[in-house]
């Protein structure tokens, strides 16, 4: 059975599906997803105006209710949508569930948020007039989320968008759209009004562009490549729609000669690759003091030697496959790129089993002038970067066009508060994973890594909302 589109409370069919298959195992059919169209985004745009002036005035003790629902629909089949979540994107179980969990949390923690949307009443400098500050939504959301996350960036754009009264258009990633279906399946449950919430699968080449270039569509917010974001930046500022951009990291580790090593190797092997080093987060320049250098580099030979690399339903498996064969070609390709380039390459090879699988890759004698080292490879790679002392390294650690998250491993407080302050990204880990956060602060990043207001808790509410300022004459 074709899975379908929810448009206006109704699941349509449109043309030409797409197969959905596991990249651990490409025999293992999910399921087939339909793609929509230029036309479909735009009956989803048509019947998400329409419901837009009712929820927008809506209770929020009513959106508080939906979206709570939501998220405890969403935590009590967590195993079952971890499972699909873990077939078809190809991270462990063990965070697909994790993954899962996060999403319910998100919807409940904005169940919340919906009831605790304030304002400011400023007294004026002139005499008898009050002055009102409140927070409106902005109208019909376009959201367009990438396949590395694919229930977790749905859930936190979704529901702060519902939250504060938006309705919402959701393009997934074609990659992965099994978990978005799942998502939109609950929020229909739960007793989202037809209309509120609309999911359109398909191409972002087509849906994406649709909702951007959507004369009805007020905001965009788009998660995924650097390339495709400034793309999407320009097409809403020719029509001067409000923007959201989490975009790409090529994030620094630093490890300094005062580091735990046990820490910092956990730290890297974490940050590096997990969830198959498939994060924008991850950490891809370790920046490491030459006194410890080689011991660092051994230490985290061994244990990338003993990492489980398998069938990511399994649970003793550690890192999965890569998302698909066309990631899996251009990582290798990087990893020939840094042999080129002059770096030592331990591992990083295809393994010869079914699926799309590579071995973690460390690239040694890495300079951070290579474009291994700058550019974005979004896989299960790592260049290691000598730094001859903290000066050193915090320069190479801001030297990128990036600056979404960085970390510190070390055991000087003086060390960790000059580079908490001087980092020149938006999040700062020290001695913890430059991959990892929470979902009730906000998430984003400096320079070609985000653009426009943070993503998650509280902070939330300045992109999903609109300030308006009101006198009133009261002489």
């Amino acid at each position: 059975m074709v899975k379908k589109n929810l448009i206006g409370g109704a699941w349509i069919d449109a043309a030409d599906p797409i197969e959905n298959r596991n990249p651990a195992n490409p025999q293992d059919l999910i399921g087939l997803f339909t793609r929509g169209n230029a036309e479909t985004v735009d009956l989803a745009v048509s019947a998400a105006r329409d419901a837009f002036p009712a929820w927008s005035v809506a209770s929020p003790q009513l959106r508080a209710d939906i979206l709570d629902k939501a998220g405890n629909l969403i935590l009590a089949r967590k195993d079952e949508i971890g499972r699909v979540l873990a077939r078809e994107e190809g991270k462990t179980l063990a965070e697909a569930v994790g993954e899962t969990v996060r999403a319910g949390h998100v919807f409940k923690f904005f169940a919340g948020e919906a009831l605790r949307m304030t304002g400011d009443a400023i007294a004026s400098i002139r005499q008898d007039v009050d002055v009102d500050v409140t927070r409106e939504p902005l109208g019909v959301v376009g959201l367009i989320t990438p396949w590395n996350f694919p229930i977790a960036i749905p859930a936190w754009k979704t529901a702060p968008a519902l939250a504060f009264g938006n309705t919402v258009v959701l393009k997934c990633a074609e990659q992965t759209p099994a978990s978005a279906h799942l998502m939109a399946e609950i929020l229909d449950e739960a007793g989202c009004p037809p209309g509120v919430f609309n999911l359109v699968m398909g191409p972002g080449s087509v849906i994406g562009s649709a909702l951007v270039d959507h004369p009805d569509v007020a905001a965009i917010s788009f998660t995924g490549s650097e390339a495709v974001g400034q793309r999407i930046a320009e097409g809403c500022a020719r029509r001067r729609k409000k923007l959201q951009l989490e975009m790409g990291g090529k994030n620094p580790m630093v490890v300094m000669e005062d580091a735990d090593l046990d820490i910092a190797v956990s730290a890297c092997i974490n940050g590096a690759f997990y969830s198959t080093g498939q994060r924008c987060t991850a950490s891809s320049r370790l920046i490491v003091h030459r006194a410890i250098h080689d011991a660092f580099v051994d230490r985290m030979e061994a244990a990338m030697s003993a990492l489980i690399l398998g069938d990511p339903l399994d649970p003793s498996t550690q890192i999965g496959p890569v998302v698909s064969e066309g990631q899996l070609r251009g990582n290798l390709g990087y990893v020939d790129l840094a042999r080129k380039e002059g770096a030592q390459v331990i591992g990083g090879a295809q393994l010869q089993r079914a699926g799309f699988f590579q071995a973690p890759a460390l690239f040694i004698g890495a300079t951070n002038d290579m474009r291994s080292s700058r550019e974005e490879i979004f896989g299960p790679c790592a260049s290691v970067i000598m730094a001859d002392d903290f000066e050193h390294a915090v320069q190479l650690s801001n030297d990128t066009q990036f600056g979404l998250s960085s970390g510190i491993c070390t055991g000087s407080l003086k060390y960790a508060r000059d580079f908490k302050r001087r980092s020149a990204a938006g999040m700062v880990m020290i001695n913890l994973p430059t991959a990892g956060v929470d979902y009730h602060v906000p998430f984003g990043g400096r320079k070609a890594s985000s653009m426009g207001s943070r993503e998650q808790g509280r902070y939330a509410v300045d992109f999903y909302t609109s300030v308006k300022t009101a006198y009133c004459f009261a002489g």
